[in-house]
């Protein structure tokens, strides 16, 4: 299992430190970092972030102040020099706090935790739908029951989620982080940062684009390599 993260620090320094233990730990995949909050939120926002490694005193946006912001929450360490936010922090869902200087080895200690966490939460998921073939998304204050096979392609817009079924188009506040974990694998992969699609409805590929029926889906980059290992076997 991959984690993706990234580092929101305003200080150069801090940043390259948590960057090179990053580069330590083969589950870690650092996507980016950050030297101030409000573009860390924005990244968040419109990427799949399992963790995020966070500063509080920054200018602008504090990291209290954008855990806050956050509806939706990846795992969160907070890195920082101050001991007196950490009942602010875990009141806000914290998985650890650590205070600088930074060490290897409680790093590695808390980045275990979020990694066990995971799993656990990965277990569930699988549990729960190997009982089921459907799920229920909320839309327009009403729950939607959709099963997994009349579902084509599900395009992300901003913050919200577009699922396209055989007769119907369902838009819903979801992150793509959060639909993955309802749908079943083996059928439903990423392809761009704004697709996620069914394997047993592509009509055709045709280079980098995906055909299902009237719809032509890119193949992104990030997302190019595993796409064409899973459709060649």
């Amino acid at each position: 299992m991959v984690i993706n993260c990234i580092a929101i620090d305003d200080e150069p320094p801090a940043r390259t430190l948590i960057k090179g233990f990053i580069s330590k730990v083969p589950y870690l995949n650092l996507l980016n970092t950050f030297k101030d909050g409000i573009s860390g939120i924005e990244f968040i926002k419109s990427n799949d972030v399992d963790l995020v490694f966070l500063d509080i005193e920054m200018g602008g946006l504090s990291g209290i102040q954008l855990l806050k912001a956050l509806n939706r929450k990846p795992k969160i360490i907070i890195t920082t020099a101050y001991r007196n936010y950490a009942i602010d922090a875990f009141d806000l869902d914290v998985t650890d706090y650590l205070l600088k200087p930074l060490s290897f080895e409680r790093f590695l200690k808390a980045v275990d935790k979020v990694y066990d966490l995971i799993c656990k939460e990965k277990d569930v998921s699988n549990t729960q739908k190997a009982q089921k073939d459907y799920m229920f998304v909320k839309a327009e204050y009403k729950m939607h029951r959709i099963n997994y096979d009349d579902i084509l392609y599900i395009e992300g817009l901003y913050e919200y989620l577009i699922i396209k079924t055989k007769t119907s188009k369902i838009t819903t506040l979801q992150s793509f982080k959060n639909i993955e974990i309802l749908l079943p694998k083996s059928n439903f992969i990423r392809v761009h940062k704004s697709f996620m699609i069914a394997i047993d409805k592509i009509d055709m590929i045709e280079k980098h684009i995906i055909i299902i029926g009237e719809k032509k889906i890119p193949i992104g980059d990030t997302f190019k390599k595993k796409f064409f290992e899973v459709v060649s076997k």
